[in-house]
């Protein structure tokens, strides 16, 4: 009898809302909302260590600034795993911080696949989901890291219509966007409600997903850029482009998107932003998943 390779990597795919929309604080303090949850094929990776110190260590291109305490979600996913599990991991930091596209959530998702395997005795699916969920709101869509519709905090999750392959390119303007002050300054204004629009089973083509974009919302858009008017310029620059069948912001920033309506449209498009603003961070990705 052969025994299964320990697996050494999990990939931590990045998320993008196709639309969100956000409710009025509920009595638990969190948001309801209602979204339309996509994934990319560029994200971070997470390694096992050579050692059993229970020591993270962060590398890659947004590795400053990223604390390996115990308030880093990697840290705290795996405590919640297994209390006291003491092994080392390393994290290729290659998604921005702060920035609207799941990164820290996808951290904690990617921890509880790479270790879960490793136990005595393995949590289950269900056990898994409830610690996810307990993480963060967007943890639990990001262990499976497939198309879903999120409700509730982002913790119930319903199936998503079936997409066709989907090419986009994200950007974001090299600036954070934390979650709570965009959140504080949604609080601020005109609160709209968290219903999920209606949508057929399928979508045939990346034109039909671009619409659905055009008549939805992300409702915190409007108060991320009124604090960071960088995203604003990004989102100038995408709708303006031919390439471009819908741009949007994902979550509450600072990336945004651009559907397009193919690999090569999608590679001009980046090339071209990306030559034109270097100091950005711009990569052309397919929409959808799970990824591996």
């Amino acid at each position: 009898m052969t025994t299964a390779p320990v697996r050494r990597e999990a990939f931590a795919a990045a998320k993008v809302n196709l639309f969100l929309h956000v409710g009025s604080t509920a009595p638990d303090g969190y948001h309801p909302i209602a979204s339309l949850f996509v994934f990319a094929d560029i994200g971070d990776r997470l390694r096992l260590g050579e050692g059993s110190a229970g020591v993270l260590t962060i590398e890659g291109p947004f590795a400053t600034g990223l604390s390996a305490g115990s308030d880093n979600l990697i840290v705290r996913a795996r405590e919640a795993l297994s209390p006291g599990l003491a092994t080392d991991l390393v994290l290729d930091k290659g998604l921005p911080l702060a920035s609207g596209i799941g990164g820290g959530s996808a951290d904690a998702a990617a921890t509880l696949r790479l270790l879960n395997p490793l136990l005595p005795e393995p949590r289950t699916e269900a056990e898994l989901m409830a610690i996810a969920a307990a993480l963060g709101s967007d943890v639990a869509a990001c262990l499976d890291s497939r198309a879903v519709i999120a409700t509730g905090r982002g913790e119930v999750l319903l199936p998503a219509p079936r997409l066709p392959g989907l090419h986009a390119v994200l950007v974001n303007p090299g600036v954070e966007s934390p979650t709570g002050p965009v959140f504080r300054a949604y609080d601020s204004g005109a609160v709209r409600d968290a219903a999920a629009p209606s949508m057929p089973p399928a979508f045939s083509t990346p034109g039909e997903v671009a619409d659905l974009v055009a008549k939805t919302r992300n409702d915190l858009e409007a108060p991320a850029l009124s604090l960071t008017p960088a995203i604003g310029t990004v989102l100038e620059a995408l709708r303006a482009e031919p390439e471009t069948l819908a741009a949007r912001m994902s979550g509450s920033g600072a990336t945004s998107f651009a559907l397009c309506e193919g690999a090569a449209e999608a590679r001009a498009l980046a090339g071209r932003l990306g030559a034109a603003r270097p100091r950005w961070w711009v990569r052309a990705c397919r929409l959808g998943g799970p990824w591996t």
